[in-house]
């Protein structure tokens, strides 16, 4: 196999699946963000991108913080270390690729 091709065939695919790269790719560009704010962004319904978040936290990938803002819920999700960790190991895996 050509290793270009080996390094497509090497990357993460829990962060290569796209709904869950957009949510990588925003994460890794601020501190922390709300559960509304990359529904928005992203915009996926929310069944859809609570699956995404549910696969990134079973990973280690993403931490999820759910509280009170007054009487209405927030849940604020942060890339953890491993996750800005994979996400620059795809990027450059990718890179190298293309």
């Amino acid at each position: 196999m050509k290793p270009d091709v080996r390094a497509i065939a090497e990357l993460d695919r829990v962060i290569h699946e796209p709904g869950r790269l957009m949510i990588v790719a925003l994460l890794s560009a601020v501190e922390e963000a709300d559960f509304l704010y990359l529904q928005h962004e992203t915009g996926l319904n929310k069944g859809t991108l609570s699956s995404h978040l549910a696969k990134l936290e079973e990973c280690g990938y993403v931490k999820i913080t759910k509280m009170f803002q007054g009487k209405m819920p927030r849940t604020v999700l942060r890339l953890t270390e491993a996750g800005e960790r994979a996400f620059t190991a795809y990027r450059k895996k990718l890179k190298a690729a293309l």
